[in-house]
């Protein structure tokens, strides 16, 4: 489905209508150093990341986890699971806007994609906004903001619940409206947190107001999982039903489209 005009100047769209992932605008990320004891490793694959026609005349990009154990990585690190992640770093950056994704997400206690964006410079302190992050309970999803004094456990963050009859496994609209002094987020338009300049000033500094770039990903347990369902076993934050869904090839996001409008900026 390509999105509607919304308001502003659109200086980003991917809606992946050629049928093929565009590599002048998405990097396919390789695993190198592993944060958060995430059980998978990123790789460059037709098998984890792909783009497919979606049914209805359009495609959507893929990523999609496999369970591959004792794969090894070109520097030697083994892990039990491959998956997908792009971002548009050095390619497109942008400050300021409204940055969404229209994305379905697969149910499985420890399956955890996210779509959130970062900018160049050392973790924290340049700032990182979670547009969307997802645990694989189907009941909610999560929203964040990151910097130097409230990162991690200590983030600006929101869990935003699905009315009854509704489930991330269904398609949505996340978004956040990135303005100077708020960060304005939304599932389906409907606003779901608030981020003040004032809220971030009492923890430390602002750290959205600089160019950052789009990252979407599927990661495979490891400790945010781990904090909501508590598994140790058969993987770190990843449950059985889970492990058997990758198995049955259904752990799979699909992106629908990426847009940016407004003051976002533009290609660098």
């Amino acid at each position: 489905m390509t999105p509607s005009s919304g308001s502003g100047e659109v200086v980003f769209l991917d809606d992946f209508a050629s049928g093929e992932l565009d590599r002048s605008v998405w990097h396919v990320r390789v695993t190198g150093h592993v944060v958060n004891d995430e059980q998978q490793a990123y790789v460059d694959s037709p098998e984890t990341v792909y783009v497919e026609p979606d049914g209805a005349g359009g495609h959507v990009l893929v990523l999609h986890a496999r369970h591959r154990p004792g794969f090894v990585t070109a520097d030697g690190q083994r892990f039990d699971f491959t998956s997908g992640r792009l971002d548009t770093r050095g390619t497109f950056e942008c400050r300021y806007g409204t940055v969404e994704a229209r994305m379905q997400l697969p149910e499985g206690a420890g399956l955890w994609p996210a779509f959130w964006m970062f900018g160049d410079g050392p973790w924290p302190d340049t700032g990182e906004i979670d547009v969307m992050e997802y645990a694989g309970e189907p009941d909610w999803v999560t929203c964040a903001a990151h910097g130097r004094g409230y990162s991690g456990e200590g983030a600006l963050v929101n869990r935003a619940y699905f009315a009854d009859g509704e489930a991330a496994t269904g398609w949505h609209v996340y978004s956040v409206d990135w303005h100077p002094d708020e960060l304005v987020f939304r599932v389906d338009g409907t606003l779901v947190y608030r981020v003040t300049r004032p809220m971030v000033d009492f923890f430390g500094p602002w750290g959205f107001d600089r160019d950052k770039f789009l990252i979407v990903n599927l990661a495979i347990g490891g400790t945010y999982p781990f904090k909501s369902n508590g598994k140790r076993t058969p993987h770190y934050g990843l449950d059985e039903a889970a492990v058997d869904t990758i198995d049955r090839g259904h752990a799979r996001v699909l992106v629908d489209w990426v847009r940016v409008t407004g003051n976002g900026g533009g290609r660098s």
